[in-house]
């Protein structure tokens, strides 16, 4: 096969390759950005595949990084872009399941793409656009088929991460993961175990988000992948509940996809920080999720007063778009306008500082201060006093009296 053109990525990336085949040396694309290629869809990352060792590769370009030279990968620096070649390699046994206890340069080809993972992720792609296909990916790729390189056990053994990277491949492409893969994820589950929350967080996220995400996530259960998943172990009913979910529609980024999940496993706001500092997520999104997930849950028992919407502050497009993807019965339009409607939205916004009290009421810096604030933040979010200077001084001058009697 052969492409009448090359996408604009590649063809800005020609250079290298046309310099690396002018001294002698085999140089390919290859990975996801041939697989996305051949599908239509769009680039992100261009890598390139080459004969040429790394010493080889950085006496040929005036720019290079060593990003990853152990294992024989160089950044290539051309025109403000940067394009990570990586010589042809074989690897050794993988004690870890997660790293080569040994990498080997060597100049094949073949040699290099029957150590990846997925057949439709070994096709390489020579610079006048003729398709390399050692392994019959492009016959997958056009029935939509997700078969692991040679022996699936082997890769796994190799990278237990694969599994993962199966599921959310088939969330992502909706490809169908053939019997044979399929089975030898069930039978090797237990190696995920040796692979980082934070590399299982990456493979995770994206399958949550995935077009096919409802297949994603039930090729995860059934491979049982999710015994060794922290916190959804025995949560196989909710995961279900949350494929169905994601059946009508995805979440739209990280925030949402994670919080419909705490939602749906029926976490507490403190479970759900809990839950997602296990997996390695950052404050904000541990913050974003606690605060949406207090909202939702008043949302399953009732409607929600003024001060709940407020509590909620910037996070409330996560917490409503959740809404929209779960099962509740609430008019979130409503919601955003009762929000939006709202006299303040954070307490930047209100009429009075602490700088105030002391400076025209003659408080004493203390916890006084910022109980007073707090009460009259709480009366001008429920309408109960305007959020004017004046009015509020007032008010803190009547409370300052009750506290006296």
């Amino acid at each position: 096969m052969k492409l009448a053109s090359l996408p604009a990525e590649f063809e800005a990336a020609l250079p290298i390759l046309q310099t690396l085949e002018a001294a002698g040396y085999e140089a390919y694309f290859v990975g996801g950005s041939v697989r996305d290629t051949l599908l239509n869809k769009p680039i992100h990352d261009v890598d390139i595949a080459t004969s040429a060792f790394p010493a080889e590769v950085k006496a040929l370009f005036k720019k290079t990084v060593d990003t990853g030279i152990e294992h024989g990968t160089v950044m290539i620096l051309d025109h403000g872009q940067g394009y990570e070649t990586t010589t042809f390699r074989t690897e050794s046994d993988y004690t870890d399941y997660r790293r080569p206890d040994e990498v080997t340069f060597v100049r094949s080809l073949e040699e290099d793409l029957k150590r990846r993972d997925f057949t439709v992720n070994a096709l390489a792609l020579k610079p006048d656009g003729t398709v390399v296909d050692l392994f019959d990916g492009l016959q997958d790729l056009e029935h939509h088929i997700l078969r692991a390189v040679g022996k699936p056990e082997e890769r796994f053994h190799e990278d237990a991460l694969r599994m993962m990277r199966a599921a959310r491949f088939a969330a992502q492409l909706g490809f169908e993961i053939e019997p044979e893969t399929q089975a030898a994820i069930k039978d090797n589950a237990q190696l995920l175990a040796h692979i980082s929350v934070e590399r299982v967080n990456v493979e995770f996220t994206k399958l949550m988000q995935g077009p096919a995400a409802n297949y994603g996530l039930l090729e995860l259960l059934r491979g049982r992948l999710n015994l060794y998943m922290y916190g959804l172990e025995a949560a196989d009913i909710d995961l279900l509940g949350y494929a169905d979910l994601l059946k009508q529609a995805q979440p739209a980024n990280d925030q949402q996809a994670w919080v419909l999940l705490a939602f749906e496993l029926g976490l507490t706001p403190d479970d759900t920080a809990s839950f997602l500092r296990q997996w390695k997520h950052s404050r904000e999104m541990i913050n974003t999720a606690s605060r949406s997930i207090t909202l939702l849950n008043a949302l399953r028992l009732d409607d929600v007063s003024n001060w709940q919407l407020y509590s909620v502050g910037s996070d409330i497009q996560t917490a409503l778009a959740v809404a929209d993807l779960s099962e509740l019965v609430v008019d979130t339009d409503r919601l955003a306008q009762r929000y939006d409607a709202l006299p303040i939205h954070s307490k930047k916004e209100l009429a009075v500082t602490g700088a105030d009290l002391m400076q025209t009421l003659q408080m004493q810096p203390g916890p006084q201060i910022g109980q007073l604030l707090s009460q009259v933040e709480h009366e001008v979010v429920e309408n109960q006093i305007a959020n004017d200077k004046t009015a509020l001084l007032y008010r803190i001058v009547e409370l300052t009296n009750k506290e006296k009697k």
